[in-house]
This record gives structure tokens, C-alpha cells and sequence, in this order.
């Protein structure tokens, strides 16, 4: 190769326990270097020395994710919608595989309101807030999650997001799944509102905890203060969770070391993000306690990807919006299970052992008497 320097991108299809993979390998090739290499079924014109890195890549399970540390449109849900598409976009352009958002993102977490409600008493003005957070919540499914799913699809990357769901007349603390096909693939509601946030969300039950196996890994979400729920943890470990997502909306200088401390415990890959959220990213009528300047900072972020080893992958960001990515190679799972697998060899259940109720807890069930009565109870 002679003359100036070539950029090469190979797309390279690889099959992985089954499912077809596409992996895209960028090589900058310096003039003189190249050479044609024949490895398995992948041809690539690399030097020698990239060759050898891109065997050791090839043999890995690598895993590109991307946490978005950024603000919604406060209370305008189809302005929000909008705005994660084109963050979707920013993740996925730089090889992004799974792109998680913060808690609450469509359409807020509103930090500083406090809805009219003292001790005994509600005021108007708080039922008027809660009347704006309610028009700009989410129904699931509908067209919020049909427009998610789309960008996800159009952009191949399976999506994590925080939503505020309305079902009925309540709201709920929602995480959404989305395949990189835009298929929904589940949900997970918050099980324990943090101290007001219990005034306007309600409580998830157990029918909502799963773990997801997808090409990518085992992928769950447990949502900010529902990470030091001990006995939750231990069940999304005994699911075999891989890529843990812990959106948030916990941006003090404590957060990180929780997190350091989930991926040792559960040997897992932890993504968190958090919003960075400013005054002005809220509506004029706004009566946050932090007051009325625009540039005050509501949340900080704090976003942070760490390994199975409790190191830090990325972040911690206190500075401003940003993506932050990691190439994550699953195998370091294992590598860390070799001494700590805290539901399986470094457990001891002929001492302590977790029950866990996974049923559906609607307020209101029927029965008209054509399938098994639901009021008696049976035995396990």
C-alpha cells in the first residue's frame, strides 16, 4: 500500500451460541504496513500488530453500552420523546449496542416540588402540578412506547428508559425495554418511592422484576434507592443479571461507591445515569425550592460505568450532558465469579434463604366462575 493513509471499515458477521452478530471494526492502516490476513471466515487488511489485537477482540464478548446523562423537556412529554430520539441517535453513531437513560426521563423527575402537601393538608396549587404530571405521563403500552421502539429499531440498539407510566389514576416510576427490533420486551415499576415521591407514585409489585436474556446479556433495571433493597439485589443476582442498569436520580458523591459496591456483590457490569437538570429545562411556573435562576443545577449527574471488580469504567460526570461509553467483555463476569458468586457457591441456604412473590397484585380481581377461583388460596 503506497500513498496516503486508508481508513477500513469491516463489517464482520459473527455467529455467537447461535445468534448472528454484526461487529464493526475500524482500522486506520499507515501506508506500507498492510497486509491480507485469513482468519476463520474474516478477511481483514491490518498490520500484523492489529491483526493480533483484532483476534484478541474477535474472541472476547464485547459489549459497546452508552449511558445518557442529560434532562428532559420538563412536563412536555412530545418534546421529551423528540429529544431522546436524538440522543438515541448520538449513542448509536458511536457503535452504542444498549443505550440507558435516567429515571423518570419522560417526561421529569421534578426535584424541588413539593406539590402543595404538608402534614395534613394539600393546596390547590400542588393539585394543579400533579394535573401537569399527569397529562405528560406515559401509558404502556401506547403511542409513547410505539415512537421509543421506533428508535430504537431504526437505530439497532436494544433501549433502557426511565418513564413516569400512568395506569388508571396512578402514576408509576417505570423502567421500559426495548429490543433492538423495537419490540417491547417488558417493563419494571418501582417498588419503594423514595420518602414524597410516595405522594405521587404508586408501588410496584413482584410481577415486574425480571431479568431479560438477550443477545446482548441478562439485562435488568433496579431504579435509584431500590439498590440498597438487599433482598432485591440478591434476586436479580439469582436471575444471572449481567448488564444491571441503575438509573437514578441520586446524584450526591455516595452514589458511585454503592455502585462500586452492587458490581462486586453481584459480579455484574453496573450502568447508572442521572440526569443533569437545570432550572431552565422546567417550565416558567416552577415554584422548585432551589429558586428561579435559570442556570441552577437541580441534578448533577454523577452518571458511572463500572466492572464486575467494582472498578470504574466511565464516569463519574459532574460536568454537563454527556455519553458516556464502555466496551464491556462479558467473560470478566465469570472471571469475577471464580471467588464471589454470592447466590451460588459463596451462598449458604441451609442458613438464610430468600422467598420472593413474583404474582401480579391488581387492586381488583373477579371471578365469574369459569376458571379456578383466584380467592382460594392453594398451597405452594
Amino acid at each position: 500500500m503506497e500513498g496516503d493513509s486508508d481508513d477500513y471499515e469491516q463489517n464482520i458477521e459473527r455467529d455467537r451460541l447461535g445468534i448472528l452478530t454484526k461487529i464493526t471494526l475500524r482500522a486506520h492502516i499507515m501506508p506500507g504496513l498492510g497486509d491480507f490476513f485469513l482468519w476463520g471466515k474474516i478477511q481483514v487488511h491490518v498490520s500484523g500488530t492489529l491483526f493480533s489485537f483484532l483476534r484478541r477482540y474477535l474472541a472476547m464478548k464485547i459489549v459497546r453500552v452508552a449511558v445518557v446523562q442529560d434532562a428532559p423537556v420538563v412536563f412536555d412529554r412530545e418534546a421529551t420523546l423528540a429529544k431522546t430520539a436524538e440522543l438515541v441517535a448520538k449513542a448509536a453513531n458511536q457503535g452504542s449496542q444498549l443505550v440507558l437513560f435516567p429515571e423518570a426521563f419522560v417526561s421529569a423527575y421534578p426535584k424541588g416540588l413539593d406539590f402543595g402537601a404538608r402534614l395534613g393538608m394539600r393546596f390547590p396549587y400542588g393539585r394543579d402540578d400533579f394535573l401537569r404530571y399527569f397529562e405528560s405521563s406515559v401509558e404502556v403500552p401506547g403511542e409513547a412506547t410505539q415512537f421509543l421502539g421506533h428508535a430504537a429499531k431504526e437505530h439497532g440498539v436494544y433501549l433502557i428508559i426511565g418513564v413516569i407510566e400512568r395506569d388508571g389514576g396512578t402514576l408509576y416510576c417505570t423502567a421500559l425495554f426495548f429490543s433492538d427490533q423495537g419490540h417491547l420486551l417488558g417493563k419494571h415499576r418501582k417498588l419503594m418511592p423514595t420518602a414524597m415521591e410516595r405522594l405521587v407514585w404508586g408501588f410496584g409489585d413482584g410481577s415486574t422484576m425480571q431479568v431479560f436474556d438477550t443477545p446482548l446479556g441478562k439485562i435488568g433495571a433496579v431504579i435509584c434507592w431500590e439498590n440498597y433493597m438487599p433482598l432485591f439485589r440478591t434476586y436479580m443476582y439469582s436471575q444471572g443479571i449481567q448488564l444491571y442498569c441503575a438509573p437514578t436520580a441520586d446524584d450526591r458523591d455516595t452514589w458511585l461507591p454503592s455502585m462500586q459496591h452492587i458490581a462486586l456483590e453481584g459480579r455484574c457490569f453496573v450502568l447508572s445515569c442521572c440526569q443533569y437538570l437545570l432550572r431552565k429545562d422546567c417550565p416558567e411556573h416552577y415554584a422548585a425550592i432551589q429558586g428561579d435562576d435559570p442556570e441552577t443545577v437541580l441534578m448533577r449527574g454523577g452518571s458511572c460505568i463500572v466492572g464486575p471488580l467494582g472498578q470504574v469504567v466511565a464516569g463519574p460526570n459532574f460536568d454537563g450532558p454527556c455519553i458516556l461509553t464502555a466496551d464491556l467483555d462479558l467473560d470478566d463476569i465469570a472471571r469475577g465469579k471464580y471467588d464471589l458468586d454470592s447466590v451460588g457457591h459463596y451462598a449458604r441456604p441451609d442458613l438464610f434463604r430468600l422467598h420472593v412473590n413474583v404474582r401480579s397484585a391488581p387492586p381488583v380481581k373477579t371471578w365469574d366462575g369459569t376458571e379456578e377461583d383466584p380467592f382460594v388460596s392453594t398451597k405452594e
